[in-house]
């Protein structure tokens, strides 16, 4: 019996030991909770709570239960941690800086109080510039002369005209070429030059057909190049900017002035490359489908002479006449 009985000391001793080791070795763990209110005392369900500490502790995240309640557990002691709450029309809220101790290692907030956001007095509402600018060119391609003949090119409320990029100003170009009036119009110029016998095309339906499809590439090389490639490789506004106050004199000297100064995309003044370069490239480029005794340098700087009175003439007419014909559709407000 002695025997047994100092067999079952020795083992109630061992297992003490034992018991006393682990707890030697048990791990505290700490834990931060609370309930986010708003000023009034009311529960804000929903908050988003984010619970944030230095590396290399990781930051973590919950939402407030439907009471308004969250809690962080598992928390290493002496560790500094810090509770941010945020909550939709509601401002911000930042604890103080959390340190768990042995002594004190459950935190509960009590103090979460989240003010209302600051409101305010007006609403703007933002868009992009090329959302603009596309909606100013589709007022813009609703410009017709008397209702039919387009006129696109013109800007009539350059206050608040913002510039084109490259994708709208090939949009316009090409809307332009490929209207039915624009093509209206060619077959009307090929038929008057085959009644004048202009340009050595021969006569007949060939003549013609030939005619028409030199006029069509005149039209569509200086519509291309000086209403959209030179335009945006030189970020200028191929379009004409309608003045319509001042003087008769300023507004003259404005129209006139147009085909050689022109406006860049930065809203400043600048010499009309675009313009210029377009008309003489469009008549360079004859030479390669014009009858062989219709080409040369002089025809070349002929037909760019041509081009450019005429450019003065239609700036001239936009200022002062066809303003009145072209009905125009306002901007939304």
């Amino acid at each position: 019996m002695l025997k047994e009985f100092v067999l079952a000391i020795l083992f109630v001793a061992t297992l003490s030991g034992l018991a006393e080791d682990a707890s030697s070795h048990e791990v505290i763990a700490g834990s931060i909770g609370g309930t986010v209110q708003d000023v009034n005392g009311g529960v804000v369900p929903g908050a988003l709570v984010t619970l944030k500490c230095p590396p290399p502790c990781t930051n973590t995240s919950t939402t407030a239960s439907d009471l308004g309640g969250f809690e962080f557990r598992n928390l290493a002691l002496d560790v500094s941690y810090q509770i941010t709450v945020t909550a939709a029309g509601l401002k911000d809220w930042t604890s103080t800086v959390i340190v768990l101790k042995p002594d004190k290692e459950i935190v509960s907030l009590n103090e979460i109080r989240l003010e209302l956001a600051d409101v305010a007095d007006s609403v703007t509402v933002y868009s992009s510039q090329e959302q603009i600018a596309a909606e100013q060119v589709h007022i813009e391609e609703q410009q017709r002369v008397l209702g039919i003949i387009p006129n696109f090119y013109v800007v009539y409320d350059s206050q608040n005209t913002v510039p084109l990029s490259a994708r709208l100003k090939f949009k316009l170009a090409m809307r332009v070429s490929m209207d039915p009036v624009t093509v209206a119009g060619i077959g009307l110029l090929a038929g008057m030059q085959q009644a004048g016998n202009s340009l050595n095309f021969p006569q007949g339906a060939k003549g013609y057909g030939q005619r028409f499809g030199a006029d069509a590439a005149d039209g569509f090389s200086d519509i291309l190049i000086g209403g959209a490639v030179l335009p945006s490789l030189l970020h200028q506004d191929p379009r004409y900017y309608y003045k319509g106050t001042g003087t008769i004199s300023s507004r003259l000297e404005h129209a006139l002035s147009s085909p050689f100064i022109g406006r860049g995309d930065n809203g400043r003044p600048q010499v009309n490359f675009s313009s210029m370069g377009g008309d003489l490239a469009s008549s360079a480029l004859s030479n390669l489908y014009y009858p062989e005794s219709n080409r040369g340098a002089g025809k070349v700087f002929g037909d760019f002479a041509i081009s450019s009175g005429e450019r003065l003439l239609s700036a001239v007419l936009q200022e002062f006449v066809l303003n009145r014909l072209t009905p125009r559709s306002k901007e939304p407000h």
